[in-house]
């Protein structure tokens, strides 16, 4: 079963001892190869789930159960109710490219002493174009970006790159799918940021009451967002990640007299 060429996945299929959590994939050895299953369908017994084979695994890994686009793979909607069974290592290596496209690579170049990590400063650096205002970004706007943009409920890789005031995710928070350098959806969303804060701004003067309702109602739309909003529309007043930066800043601001709790 591991006599593979692939050294990444061979490594890889070792750590396949009983099963195995990527994200939101669980993996189990089996007698007869692996087999995969939605996480939160652990204990689903086998004939309630659907049975697919891994041509059915792109359509999977592209449209949420609403049917909206995923344009992150990593994103926590990975549609559940379904049951993938392959024969070998190599089989379950390419199962895992179509729902986490490049996961096993970047895990295997994880682990090494020095990780090939690209950090904010020098990804910034080296865009042209309608993205090199995000290099204006200063450390502290940079990291509330990433907190927002990288969070657990929008991401679930684990963060290795970090700039100045932010560090790398914590090992329990995410999966065990590393990030190497920031994606295309983090340069996007710091642009947007970027334009946000060139801005003229609004000085407002709150009470903690205000705030504490302000924080609620972020809050909820949090908890609440609307399905109609896609998830890389970053020029939407209420997508997601455009919330959660607000939450993060009010939190900044209210803290240390106001207890805003923090997700």
């Amino acid at each position: 079963m591991f006599a593979l060429s692939n050294p990444a996945l061979r490594a890889f299929a070792t750590q396949i001892v009983r099963e195995l959590q990527v994200a939101q994939v669980l993996i189990r050895a089996c007698r007869t190869g692996f087999e995969l299953r939605h996480v939160t369908d652990r204990e689903v017994a086998v004939q309630s789930l659907r049975e697919i084979n891994p041509g059915e695994l792109r359509a999977l890994a592209q449209f949420a159960a609403d049917g909206a686009f995923r344009p992150l793979k990593a994103a926590p909607n990975l549609r559940a109710g379904w049951r993938l069974s392959v024969e070998d290592a190599a089989e379950l290596g390419r199962a895992l490219d179509e729902l986490y496209p490049g996961a096993v690579a970047d895990w295997f170049a994880a682990q090494s002493p020095e990780p090939p990590v690209t950090h904010f400063r020098a990804f910034t650096a080296r865009q042209s174009g309608m993205y090199r205002i995000t290099a204006l970004l200063t450390d502290a706007q940079a990291s509330t970006v990433a907190r927002a943009c990288c969070h657990p409920g929008f991401c679930l890789k684990r963060r290795f790159w970090t700039v100045d005031g932010l560090a790398p995710d914590n090992g329990g928070e995410k999966s065990l799918i590393p990030c190497l350098e920031p994606c295309a959806l983090l340069l996007e969303f710091a642009r947007k940021a970027t334009r946000m804060e060139q801005q003229g701004k609004v000085k407002l003067e709150l009470s903690s009451d205000e705030i504490a309702s302000l924080n609620a109602a972020l809050r909820f739309a949090l908890e609440h967002p609307d399905p109609a909003v896609r998830e890389a529309d970053f020029d939407a007043p209420d997508n997601p990640r455009r919330l959660r930066l607000m939450f993060d800043k009010l939190s900044a601001v209210a803290r240390p007299n106001l207890p805003v709790e923090k997700e």
